[in-house]
C-alpha cells in the first residue's frame, strides 16, 4: 500500500470516528457550550473551516505550487479558529453538519488529486507538506476532537 493510500485511509478512519462521536446528538446538545466557549457545533465549524482552507492548499500542492497562497498566514490559529466558529454561529447545527460533510468531500477530492510522489517523507525523514497538512487539518485534528466529545458525552450521560 502506498503512503498516499494509507494516509487517505487514516483520514477516512479518523473522520468516521469523529462523525460517530457526534452521531445521535440533537440540536440542543450540538449547541450546548461545554468546551470553553464552544459547543460541538462550534468544534465542527472549526474543523470544517480548516478543511475548507486546506482544500485550497491541497489544490495548490497538486498544481505544483506552494501550499499557502500569497498574502495568507495560517500561523495565527487562534484567530482562524475564532473566525471559523463565528462564521457559522447563526447557522443551525444540522446545516453546519451538512456543510462539513460537503466540505469534507471536497477536501478528500483535493487530497486524492495530489500525486502519490508528493506523499511520504523527505530524505531526512520529515513528512512532506501534504502529510503534515493532512495530519494537522485531517486525521490528527479529528483524533484530537473525537475523544473530547466522547468524554463530554459520557460526563453528561449523552
Amino acid at each position: 500500500m502506498s503512503d498516499k493510500q494509507s494516509t487517505l485511509q487514516l483520514v477516512d478512519q479518523e473522520y468516521q470516528n469523529l462523525r460517530k462521536a457526534i452521531e445521535g446528538l440533537d440540536n440542543d446538545q450540538l449547541s450546548r457550550v461545554w468546551f470553553g466557549d464552544w459547543s460541538v457545533k462550534d468544534i465542527v465549524a472549526h474543523v470544517c473551516g480548516w478543511e475548507r482552507e486546506m482544500t485550497v492548499a491541497l489544490q495548490r500542492i497538486a498544481n505544483g505550487e506552494r501550499p499557502t497562497p500569497e498574502g495568507v498566514d495560517w500561523s495565527q490559529t487562534d484567530e482562524w479558529n475564532a473566525s471559523f466558529s463565528l462564521a457559522m454561529a447563526q447557522i443551525s447545527p444540522q446545516t453546519v453538519l451538512a456543510a462539513w460533510q460537503q466540505t469534507h468531500a471536497n477536501y478528500v477530492k483535493a487530497a486524492n488529486a495530489v500525486p502519490g510522489d508528493r506523499y511520504g517523507a523527505k530524505d531526512d525523514g520529515t513528512p512532506n507538506a501534504v502529510n503534515r497538512l493532512l495530519e494537522g487539518s485531517g486525521h490528527g485534528h479529528y483524533r484530537e476532537h473525537a475523544p473530547q466529545i466522547l468524554e463530554w458525552r459520557q460526563r453528561e450521560g449523552l
